[in-house]
């Protein structure tokens, strides 16, 4: 037993450093580049681009969906605003719904990413990878640690987004041109689900709540503008497009584990996300009075995929406990493994609940909430906002 560990522990050790090796701005030391990592836009992919107004090299974010197993490529086009280019179901991503936390504990990272080109991988062993940076000011922060955590090819997964070697070639390809065009970096937006009002509704009980609605605002101040959300970190929060208040000289200084500076946000972001904001409430405390079920808080499961993938890769998902034995450092949490029961649910759940032989009639269960919901984000763009009554649920400031 101690055998096998230490011989699986030694492949993967070598995997990763095959494929992690860290390398210079997509090559710009002049060594030669493999094939894949300087392939241009196909035909299709340019005359995609053409039809949507999205120049070449413009500007690209990608965001990452976990329980949908989807990563969408958004990109600005010539207004200046980011408009979905094109999604690509994931092919595999390990762990469980929530942030990571801590090295080896498989779960792949939550939260707001900076690519530059020197996280860019043409080397690695699972075909292509991008290091989304793993952790950042925010994970440091608040203790978390973990290394080479990537958005990759192979569908093979460790605490990363597995993609299949094509879609990989593709969304490198993508990045790149918005690279070498002189973006200094792109931005990774990853999220546990995309927070919809149904979905926080399904997930209420979770004890990521707190972070998710933190994300949530950076979330809204995309969704609703379409813009770039600059992202700091202070007093181990996140903070979106910060500026400075109105009359202020002083730069703005932001320090990830100490307080916040005094800061406004731009009234034309600000107005449009909590527009968003206080609709997406209203949506929120119907569900909630309307008792919509209540997701189990653990899947027992390692990670997900999209269904697109589950005949072609079959047995790919298994059980945390099979991953994460006793004593491997990683415990898991002290919970019996529960089926995904909603039938509205993503596409993950449903797959969930039919490995674990679930039965939504039977099995199904609806959690208490309280009144209200405390959120740990700051967001000056809600401080104008009427205080939600205490009588229905409500998103936090």
């Amino acid at each position: 037993m101690i055998c096998a560990k230490l011989v699986r522990a030694l492949v993967l050790s070598a995997a990763f450093a095959g494929a992690l090796t860290p390398v210079r701005c997509l090559g710009e030391d002049g060594n030669q580049l493999p094939e894949n990592a300087t392939k241009e836009l196909s035909p299709e992919l340019l005359s995609l681009l053409r039809q949507k107004k999205m120049p070449k090299h413009s500007p690209i974010i990608l965001r990452v969906f976990k329980e949908e197993a989807e990563l969408e490529v958004w990109k600005q086009d010539t207004t200046g605003h980011f408009q979905i280019f094109n999604t690509y179901p994931i092919c595999r991503w390990s762990g469980d719904l929530g942030p990571k936390l801590h090295e080896g504990d498989r779960q792949t990272p939550e939260g707001f990413y900076t690519i530059t080109p020197k996280l860019m991988n043409p080397n690695s062993n699972f075909y292509l990878a991008i290091n989304t940076g793993f952790p950042n000011a925010f994970d440091k922060a608040n203790d978390r640690d973990g290394t080479f955590l990537m958005i990759h090819g192979d569908c093979s997964s460790s605490g990363c987004y597995a993609m299949t070697d094509e879609q990989i070639g593709e969304i490198y390809a993508l990045e790149r041109a918005s690279l070498l065009g002189g973006q200094p970096s792109f931005q990774i937006q990853a999220y546990p689900f995309r927070l919809t009002p149904a979905n926080l509704a399904r997930h209420r009980t979770n004890p990521n709540m707190d972070f998710w609605k933190m994300l949530k605002i950076g979330n809204d101040h995309f969704e609703a503008t379409h813009l770039q959300p600059k992202v700091e970190v202070c007093n181990r929060r996140y903070v979106f497009d910060a500026q400075p208040p109105a009359n202020s000289t002083n730069p703005l200084v932001f320090d990830p584990a100490g307080h916040c500076p005094a800061f406004a946000v731009n009234p034309k972001i600000a107005r449009a996300a909590l527009a968003k904001k206080r609709a997406d409430e209203v949506e929120y405390a119907q569900l909630v009075k309307d008792n919509v079920p209540v997701a189990p808080i653990y899947s027992g499961l390692d990670g997900g995929m999209n269904e697109v993938f589950l005949a072609r890769f079959p047995g790919k998902i298994v059980s945390l406990a099979i991953v994460l034995p006793p004593g491997s450092g990683s415990e898991l949490p002290q919970l019996p493994a529960v089926p995904w029961t909603d039938n509205e649910g993503s596409l993950a759940n449903r797959f969930f609940g039919a490995l674990l032989g679930s039965n939504p009639a039977s099995q199904r269960h609806v959690a208490s909430t309280d009144s209200t919901m405390q959120g740990r984000g700051a967001d000056p763009a809600t401080t104008a906002s009427t205080a939600a009554p205490t009588t229905r649920p409500a998103f936090p400031d």
